[in-house]
């Protein structure tokens, strides 16, 4: 017995049969009809079944084709990206090496240069005990742009690579179909995933980048208006207190001034009145000395640098009070160690200088001690690149509180002081570039630190005023 399909043939052409059949046989043959459209159905259903299989075949092998070329961009990429940091890792091994040469050759020419004492030998692991671990070079500035540029690169390199083997996979699957459904939902479904894939790659970074700046730039906006408004706070109460001071500082030898003047004008004749009248001129001179280093603490100077040698500058101070200093009997011990000159202003480091040994004797004269010593040392750090100088004296030393003060302008424990000096002898040491401390505990005398880089500042600022 043949198929269906071999027998029937062509279903329109078994169905003009089958109605030449019904007219030669002269009536109406209802089953004959029945089983013919039954059997039509059939082959129908088979065609139908038959091209799903064909499409569902051609739709694996495109997908399997279009899985396979991503693959290979993947691997490519993948590849790609290995020598890239490959490349970016041997860059940083050789500058890192150089880094680690220039930093041997400069220690080699610094030890040559100051004639240091050789390093100590290595001292051999001990078991048990890890050593630490050399810190890793931090990434500058224009390393880390770079590899931000890279990455950003290489997303969009991923993002198109991507895009491509969507479209290629798409008209694939439409040529091998000829099916707008069948694209249309492979389209939408897989173009889901490519535009969560742009929005995580591309869109999402900068987004996050730009909401984060925003709050940062708002919360520093508001950071910096509150801490504006607390050194506005400071500065004011800074300027009360100055002015308090001033006020102070100028009224007392100003009133006792006028009351030596109104009694010499109540009894002209008075023996007493060449004495009142010196009392006046000191105090009219105090005042007068304190108003010349009130505008010499608020005026720029300028500095004047030059090659300075500190020893130079500490044997011109201490030869302006060398009578003071023989008449108290001081002794006066210097260790200058302090190799090549230094850039700085010569005549207002002097005046530095002569401010703190001046203090010193002041201190050491008022408590009257017994075996008066006045220490200065000076000498290079290990670099060789700055200057420190030690100014000590055994005398009373000073109580937290009162070093805490002694650089505020006006602030004085003696009673003929300005309580300008100090002050105006750290706005020198800060316009060369250095730094000044104090260290001192009651009983134990007071010691200056002051130190000074030998290269001059790139924009050497002015010096408000000299001590």
């Amino acid at each position: 017995m043949q198929p269906a399909i071999t027998r029937l043939g062509n279903p329109m052409h078994a169905a003009h049969n089958c109605s030449e059949t019904r007219t030669r046989g002269g009536g109406p043959q209802v089953a004959d009809h029945r089983d013919f459209i039954e059997r039509v159905l059939g082959v129908v259903q088979r065609r139908i079944e038959q091209a799903e299989r064909v499409g569902l075949q051609k739709l694996e092998q495109a997908e399997r084709k279009g899985r396979r070329e991503y693959e290979k961009a993947g691997r490519k990429h993948q590849q790609k990206m290995r020598k890239l940091e490959k490349r970016l890792r041997d860059e940083e091994r050789r500058e890192d090496q150089r880094g680690r040469r220039r930093h041997r050759h400069a220690d080699r020419r610094e030890r040559r240069q100051s004639r240091m004492v050789p390093p100590l030998p290595s001292v051999p692991p001990v078991p048990g005990v890890s050593r630490t671990r050399r810190r890793k070079r931090a990434a500058t500035p224009e390393e880390r742009a770079y590899r931000a540029a890279r990455r950003r690169a290489n997303l969009k390199l991923v993002f198109y690579t991507h895009s491509a083997v969507y479209g290629s996979v798409l008209l694939i699957i439409m040529a091998a179909t000829r099916s707008i459904r069948v694209s249309m939902i492979v389209a939408f479904s897989w173009g889901i995933f490519l535009f969560l894939h742009y929005f995580w790659t591309l869109l999402a970074p900068s987004l996050r980048e730009n909401w984060i700046q925003k709050e940062v730039g708002e919360r520093v906006h508001k950071d910096v208006s509150s801490e504006r408004e607390r050194v506005e706070q400071g500065h004011v109460r800074n300027l009360e207190d100055l002015s308090a001071s001033i006020a102070h500082e100028i009224r007392n030898p100003i009133t006792a001034a006028k009351s030596l003047v109104q009694q010499m004008g109540e009894d002209p004749g008075r023996d007493d009145n060449i004495e009142y009248a010196s009392v006046a001129l000191e105090e009219l001179d105090r005042v007068e000395r304190s108003i010349s280093h009130l505008l010499r603490f608020a005026r720029d100077e300028e500095l004047n640098f030059g090659n300075v040698e500190m020893a130079d500058v500490v044997a011109s101070a201490i030869e302006t009070f060398r009578e003071r200093i023989a008449r108290a009997g001081v002794e006066v011990d210097q260790q200058m160690d302090t190799r090549g000159a230094m850039r700085g202003d010569p005549d207002k480091l002097r005046r530095v200088v002569i401010n703190l040994v001046g203090n010193a004797l002041d201190a050491l004269e008022s408590v009257h001690t017994e075996s008066p010593r006045l220490t200065i040392m000076s000498g290079d750090n290990l670099a060789g690149s700055e200057v420190w100088l030690r100014v000590q004296d055994n005398g009373p030393g000073m109580d937290p509180e009162t070093q805490s003060k002694i650089f505020d302008p006006f602030y004085t424990t003696k009673e003929s002081g300005t309580g300008l000096g100090l002050a105006l002898s750290k706005k020198v040491v800060e316009a060369h570039g250095g730094t000044m401390e104090v260290q001192s505990s009651p009983g134990n005398g007071t010691e200056f630190v002051l130190s000074f880089p030998k290269e001059a500042p790139r924009r050497a600022p002015s010096a408000r005023g000299s001590a």
